[in-house]
């Protein structure tokens, strides 16, 4: 159990550099109680490298606004957090952002709570004014298909590019799992990938014809090719230097590719996995079916592709059912 730091004399002559040791101790306090933090998200809850990455800097930029307002750990209270949100939407961060933030910051101090380094939660009465969340913006299936047969699949890059978003759309994969596949996680003859998601957790996701297609078209061509000196990459898609694709190589390709057509230079990675629930979802599939391909440990994140499906049936309804046109008339006319 950590001790609990009885407050330093201060004198009037030595008040500066009393107030800037506590401003160090503080400082060091932090450091040691957020890396004691990410160091349990990383062995216990087996969260990923990015996902580590990720609130580290949202909690060392708490710990900067903490200390720029000499606040101790020890001392943490609601009004600190309430602060620094309210900071962060003055400087122009969305809700969403904020969220994202306070959910680090409840994580650190229920630590805190269990450490017996502060009495209560501090951050349990901390709220955020409610946010309609923003609908995933996808591709219709004749733009999707516009975008796939913009790629020249005549050369190996073109093959590798062409098996990677046929995957992701195919199979729904979030960019890091996509580019950390490994050729032994990709079973061809039963056309199944075993993708490692969020905190290490495995699912099998069915591969579809197309995918296999491209996926059996890039391993022939990279067979053929020239070996590089460099020692192979276990990775199932590499670089031309043979190193393992990286999430920026991937957007890079992607965004070569959709110069041909404007329309699509809006195309992100993720937005392939958008397609693919949307997709599935408008075709009559189950929920919990597309959750469980997703890897979503929550279906109420998969909810928000059933709005996108319902816009979908409603069009089809206008269009299609002869009376939908009259709707909106009177029964009198």
């Amino acid at each position: 159990m950590k001790p609990r730091l009885s407050p330093k004399p201060a004198s009037h002559a030595g008040a500066p550099a009393a107030a800037q040791g506590r401003d160090q101790d503080s400082d060091q306090d932090w450091d040691q109680i957020i890396e004691r933090h990410l160091d349990r998200l990383r062995v216990e809850r087996g969260l990923s490298n990015n996902s580590v990455q990720a609130y580290t800097r949202d909690l060392r930029e708490f710990q900067q606004h903490c200390r720029d307002h000499q606040v101790e750990p020890e001392v943490l209270q609601a009004r600190t957090i309430s602060g620094y949100l309210e900071a962060m939407g003055r400087r122009g961060m969305s809700v969403a952002s904020q969220r994202r933030h306070l959910a680090s910051i409840r994580g650190l101090a229920r630590e805190m709570v269990e450490q017996k380094i502060v009495e209560h939660d501090p951050a349990a009465a901390v709220k955020l004014r409610p946010h309609p969340r923003a609908l995933p913006r996808t591709l219709g299936r004749r733009d999707l298909e516009m975008l796939l047969d913009a790629i020249d699949t005549k050369i190996l890059r073109g093959k590798r590019d062409r098996a990677m978003l046929e995957l992701a759309y195919g199979c729904g994969l979030r960019v890091s799992e996509l580019v950390g596949l490994r050729a032994g996680q990709v079973n061809i003859a039963e056309r199944i990938v075993v993708v490692l998601g969020k905190g290490g957790k495995e699912r099998i996701v069915p591969i579809g014809s197309a995918a296999v297609r491209a996926l059996k078209s890039y391993l022939a061509a990279r067979e053929t090719e020239p070996r590089k000196k460099t020692r192979p990459a276990p990775a199932l898609f590499t670089s031309r230097l043979g190193r393992a694709m990286t999430r920026q190589g991937f957007f890079k390709a992607l965004k070569g590719w959709t110069l041909t057509e404007p329309r699509l230079a809006w195309v992100s990675p993720h937005t392939l996995r958008h397609c693919f629930a949307t997709h599935l979802l408008e075709g009559g599939a189950d929920l919990r079916a597309v959750q469980e391909m997703l890897g979503h440990s929550d279906i109420s994140t998969t909810q928000i592709y059933t709005h996108l499906s319902k816009s979908h049936l409603r069009k089809v309804y206008r269009k299609f059912h002869p009376r939908a046109a009259r709707a909106e008339m009177s029964e009198d006319s």
